[in-house]
């Protein structure tokens, strides 16, 4: 297969004043304050996302019309429940042969229906924490919202890459931005660490980074088969970035035999020891 190169003006440069925006999905509570200096991994904001919406259709499974499961309850509204706690309770004839259903959730009870005699069990609030994800100062805060983070860096954009953000700290698995990454030269000490490689990483170099619990493996080339053995499926038009990988991979070049950059490479090894934030996300459009 021949190598692919895309050079589409991606900026690679050794120093950059970079800014990132950091914000909550919904309305929660800001943790930093203009002027705050931050690492990588500082939460700067936090919020619960509403839990799971879960109906059980009472009057169907205690066999009454709607209008009855209100009075049928042991909960209501707004009470908390576990899972197999009682949450009904026919009358039952004089007093017997009581049919109980026993909840399937956790949660907290939000609505009894009488028209419909269904209940809606809502889920345990679900946690949501926004890390500073580069280390820099606080230059700007939305409240209720985010912030913005600004930091001196060196900087470098990929072609491509699939997985979240990241950090670790630089180490290096090539001695040459031309040679190829195979899985002897991942070692178990990369655990948490930014690994730079040389030309194609294969699949096998990808699967072993991720097995010692690196943080991310960024080289030239990838081979579009090895690609798709690691994610399992052909990427057509798409946004990457949300794959639960275990690992985040960046492509500098392109898919094939393809070194990095010179320029690249050499800057990248220069901060060997230093900490490094990574992120997969790529709009990949098909190329027809």
């Amino acid at each position: 297969m021949m190598a692919k190169a895309y050079t589409p003006g991606l900026l690679v440069t050794r120093h950059k004043t970079h800014r990132v925006m950091r914000r909550l999905p919904i309305s929660g509570d800001v943790k930093v304050s203009l002027g705050d200096v931050v690492t990588a991994d500082n939460i700067v904001a936090e919020t619960a996302l509403p839990g799971d919406v879960n109906p059980v259709n009472l009057s169907n499974q205690m066999s009454l019309p709607p209008k009855d499961v209100v009075d049928c309850m042991l909960k209501k509204e707004g009470d908390p429940i576990t899972k197999d706690e009682p949450l009904a309770q026919t009358k039952g004839l004089f007093g017997m042969f009581k049919t109980t259903v026993n909840s399937r959730y956790a949660g907290t009870v939000e609505t009894v229906s009488p028209v419909t005699g269904q209940v809606i069990i809502r889920g345990a609030p679900l946690p949501v924490q926004v890390r500073a994800y580069i280390g820099g100062t606080v230059v700007s805060v939305r409240e209720c919202d985010g912030c913005d983070i600004e930091a001196e860096v060196a900087y470098v954009q990929g072609i491509f890459g699939v997985g979240g953000e990241t950090n670790g700290h630089i180490m290096m698995a090539c001695e040459a931005h031309d040679q190829e990454v195979t899985a002897g030269l991942i070692t178990d000490d990369m655990r948490g660490a930014v690994v730079i490689g040389g030309a194609r990483m294969t699949a096998e170099s990808i699967e072993k980074a991720r097995n010692v619990g690196a943080a991310a493996i960024i080289s030239g080339g990838i081979d579009d088969q090895d690609l798709k053995n690691i994610l399992g499926y052909d990427l057509g038009v798409a946004i990457t970035g949300r794959e639960e990988l275990g690992i985040t991979v960046i492509v500098t070049e392109g898919f094939g035999e393809i070194g990095m950059a010179e320029r690249t490479f050499e800057m990248l090894q220069n901060h060997v020891g230093d900490q490094a934030s990574v992120n997969g996300a790529t709009q990949i459009l098909s190329l027809i």
